[in-house]
């Protein structure tokens, strides 16, 4: 089991879930988070006074998947995210050591995107 989580663009977060909807990947957390990529700082005039950007707006997906469903959620976000422009995000995979389902007591890969 793994851990996906991808940090993209805020307009690119609905290309990316619906992406992974037609992957039949389900089971996400969604967060907007603040960071620093590789992007270069923009400068913005706020009521007349310049200020430098340093932490540009992002979304956080976190989707806990079989191994089975590594590639396909990784492609899937890939397609959506993707502009080719610097700032696209980025995916990371984690190991999972254990999960259980709350409600049903199911653990491990029964409680997390089921296996085709």
């Amino acid at each position: 089991m793994k851990l996906v989580v991808a940090i993209v663009r805020p307009e690119r977060a609905n290309d990316v879930l619906e992406a992974l909807y037609r992957a039949d990947v389900r089971g996400l957390s969604m967060s907007r988070v603040q960071g620093h990529g590789g992007e270069t700082d923009r400068v913005e005039t706020y009521r007349g006074t310049t200020v430098k950007m340093e932490l540009a707006e992002k979304v956080r997906f976190e989707v806990a998947v079989s191994d089975h469903f590594v590639e396909p959620t990784i492609k899937a976000i890939q397609a959506g995210a993707r502009t080719g422009d610097v700032g696209d995000g980025k995916i990371f995979v984690l190991d999972i050591d254990k999960v259980v389902r709350i409600r049903t007591g199911e653990e491990d890969t029964e409680a997390v995107t089921p296996v085709v």
